[in-house]
């Protein structure tokens, strides 16, 4: 038998009918639905009316501390409208400070057949929150009923998350141990108080001659690939992700085809990093909205690491134009007014919150941010790379598989540059770039028949030589062993004085034979 407490209300008064059922649910802890009375079967059953009640069942949360604590859930079931992948809940504005509805929130949203699906809150207009369903909203129909959970999405966090592959929604895809007791943190936090940063200043060597020699990759630094499709930014980016001196390598990827994604695993794998290594995967048949938590989920896991536990952690992301794109289907389906191309207006400031999360704490570790952004049609001002430009600390600009040293920069690199690194470090940079300038002039000299010069021909054999072991983004060698390479390339070329540089660093450097006299010679 079925007990039931009914409020008379006149026709039409939707809104105090839905409010009055709140109350009683909150109040009372039992479930409760306005509708009217000669339907009380078919409002049981779930098939008309507005339920509303706590549900049987308390949810496991975790404070900022990563203690357990419990909170009922509301169900709202009066769904206003779907469109697209998202749908619009009435939720009454009344409410408690323990049922309160946010922006970012998650919810489950069970359709009539019990199936269920894992959505977002991605606008509130008054009573009207619109959640964007991760699996989309096939199969659901206005009888489906959402559930708030009261808290955004939350990401594991613990030493044994190290090895171990998530999907953007934070589950582990692995098939390893279950991780359902390991505490969860909220994600999408705000960026460090920047009275907790200090000035960078050490350097992470990547074992690539082309960053570490000419544009040094910086501890909290954040910087980006620019490249276009059909570039190997990714081999290069799971390179620097196995060569680079880092505690912690977190990976996101973001729309990442199948072959990509076990691409990196497996060079992880192969090379023996991955038990340093977490990794966040959306490929590109999971959901959208997936695709937007994949950064704030390895940021804050890189966060914990770094605050927590000290460690010096590198991020790698891939590939920020995918998250782009995905922001842009999501306020489409907002029906929010672009910008330019097509990108919404905010799409400045939601990438510098991302980016922002480099930092180097005065009291722990460090989190710097590698991202590959690429570049549709190789267009520089397309809104993602211009935008990104104004935010990060210079960029590697990779084009026919090469780094070029010209459109590369890294705005740090003096922070370190014959500070933590060799004295000859600074020179051989400047002089090196130099040359090669200079051997690109003579090869455009040598294209238009024009007469050369025996300076102009060693300039030439120079730039053959600095492509041949320098610019090839396969070539790994440590820096001291770069910088020797250097001078070795220098000694084959020219003779000491055509170098203009500080004679005590030619005198101490500059290779020479056996017999004493200098190799050129």
């Amino acid at each position: 038998m079925i007990t039931a407490t009914l409020f008379d209300f006149a026709a039409g008064e939707r809104d105090p009918k839905v409010d009055i059922a709140c109350q009683f649910a909150r109040e009372t802890g039992n479930p409760a639905a306005a509708g009217t009375v000669a339907d009380p079967d078919d409002i049981i059953a779930g098939h008309t009316g507005t339920m509303i009640g706590v549900l049987a069942s308390s949810a496991m949360f975790y404070d900022r501390k990563g203690q357990r604590v419990t909170r009922d859930l509301i169900r709202y079931s009066r769904v206003l409208e779907i469109v697209g992948d998202t749908l619009k809940v009435h939720v009454p504005t009344d409410q408690s400070d323990d049922t309160t509805v946010r922006v970012g929130d998650l919810a489950v949203v069970e359709s009539v057949d019990g199936a269920r699906s894992l959505a977002q809150v991605i606008n509130i207009e008054r009573s009207e929150v619109t959640l964007q369903v991760f699996s989309g909203t096939k199969g659901i129909s206005t009888g489906a009923t959402a559930t708030f959970l009261g808290h955004p999405m939350q990401t594991p966090y613990s030493g044994n998350i190290l090895g171990r592959v998530f999907d953007g929604a934070g589950e582990a895809i692995d098939g390893g141990p279950d991780l359902s007791s390991e505490p969860r943190y909220n994600i999408g936090g705000p960026s460090v108080n920047p009275a907790e940063r200090i000035v960078p200043r050490n350097m992470i060597r990547t074992d690539v001659p082309m960053i570490d020699i000419f544009n040094c990759l910086v501890e909290s630094q954040k910087i980006p690939i620019f490249s276009v499709s059909g570039e190997p930014f990714n081999p290069f980016l799971a390179r620097i992700g196995i060569q680079a001196d880092a505690d912690v390598v977190v990976f996101g990827g973001m729309g990442l085809i199948f072959d990509d994604y076990h691409t990196f695993r497996q060079s992880f794998e192969d090379a023996g990093v991955f038990s340093r290594t977490v990794m966040f995967v959306n490929q590109a048949s999971d959901p959208l909205v997936e695709r937007l938590l994949v950064p704030d989920m390895a940021l804050a896991v890189a966060e914990k690491f770094a605050v927590e536990e000290g460690k010096r952690v590198l991020v790698l992301l891939t590939d920020m134009t995918a998250y782009a794109d995905a922001m842009k289907e999501v306020g489409i389906s907002q029906e929010r007014v672009p910008s330019n191309r097509g990108y919404m207006g905010d799409l400045y400031s939601q990438l510098a919150r991302r980016y922002e999360k480099a930092c180097d704490y005065a009291k722990g570790g460090s989190v710097t941010i590698l991202a590959v952004t690429t570049m549709p049609g190789n267009d520089v001002t397309h809104p993602v790379p211009d935008n990104t430009g104004y935010i990060t600390e210079g960029q590697f600009y990779l084009h026919s598989g090469v780094i070029d040293p010209f459109g590369s920069l890294s705005r740090l690199k003096q922070n370190v540059i014959g500070k933590v690194t060799r004295e000859d470090h600074g020179q051989i940079m400047n002089t090196m770039i130099r040359f090669y300038s200079e051997a690109r002039d003579a090869a455009q000299k040598q294209a238009m028949a024009f007469e050369l010069s025996d300076y102009d021909r060693q300039v030439l054999k120079f730039g053959d030589l600095f492509r041949e072991r320098f610019m090839d983004i396969n070539v790994s060698i440590p820096l001291e062993d770069a910088l020797d390479l250097c001078w070795q390339t220098l000694a084959e070329c020219f003779a000491p004085e055509q170098l203009l540089m500080k004679q005590a660093l030619v005198d101490k450097y500059y290779p020479k034979d056996a017999n004493g006299a200098v190799a050129a010679e």
